[in-house]
């Protein structure tokens, strides 16, 4: 069960983010208000949320999950595989001063995302993509054990990140879609294939037994109520443009 959550509140730059859609530009009146929706989600989930200040020098900040990945035992401040947004950890260690007596850090040559990193119990999945590299995850793997936890490498294909493609939902239960219906890593789990038309919401977010499900992907949101799941839907639409989904826009510790 998670009790906290920490968020960024999204900069006017945001409509100059990396992406690789070709869904225009964000609105950002209208991130504003989808961000705070996404807020008061997570407080409705029993989450102490800490809202942290917009960061104009960043386009992609409030995409916070990328820039730390949150144990029961420790907190890994990650190292971007995007250039651009590698200064995002600076005012981190600060923040997680507050909630964790132990903080690691991803360095050089080693590049890590936490978009790429999804966690089953103990055990860490591990995406090696264009943002994630091999010596970043085998950093992190060390980290891991060093704190009696486990990780394992899982080769990415076509996805920007990991969890772009799978999440887990607790109960033995995931979401997978494109290259993840078939990688051996995942075999063992009950999983919930997503339609390619609705690939987007293969990010949907597991807190507290209930699902975050982004908005327009009826299927996805039919298949996992099956799975005995309560929904809510939340519209990530602006969010969608510059490459972000539901998982990427907080810390749930």
């Amino acid at each position: 069960m998670f009790t906290n959550g920490i968020v960024r509140v999204p900069c006017p730059r945001i409509k100059d983010g990396i992406t690789s859609s070709n869904l225009g530009k964000p609105d950002y009146t209208k991130a504003l208000e989808q961000h705070s929706k996404y807020v008061e989600a997570l407080q409705q989930l029993g989450l102490e949320v800490k809202i942290l200040d917009k960061d104009d020098k960043y386009p992609d900040s409030t995409f916070i999950e990328d820039v730390a990945l949150c144990t029961p035992l420790c907190v890994v401040l990650a190292n971007p595989g995007a250039e651009s947004r590698r200064g995002e950890i600076d005012s981190m260690r600060q923040v997680f001063e507050e909630y964790y007596n132990t903080i690691e850090k991803i360095s050089q040559p080693g590049t890590l995302e936490a978009g790429d990193v999804m966690i089953v119990d103990n055990h860490f999945y591990i995406g090696v993509s264009n943002r994630t590299n091999i010596e970043g995850a085998d950093q992190l793997i060390s980290i891991l054990e060093k704190h009696k936890m486990t990780g394992s490498k899982v080769p990415l294909g076509k996805m920007l990140h990991l969890k772009s493609g799978v999440s887990y939902l607790e109960n033995n239960n995931m979401l997978v879609c494109g290259e993840f219906t078939t990688t051996k890593e995942f075999t063992r789990f009950n999983r919930i294939k997503i339609d390619e038309d609705e690939s987007y919401a293969a990010n949907s977010l597991w807190i507290n037994g209930r699902v975050l499900v982004p908005a327009g992907y009826p299927k996805t949101r039919e298949k996992i109520e099956k799975a005995g799941y309560e929904t809510i839907i939340l519209d990530v639409s602006e969010f969608r443009k510059v490459d972000g989904g539901l998982s990427c826009l907080s810390l749930r510790f």
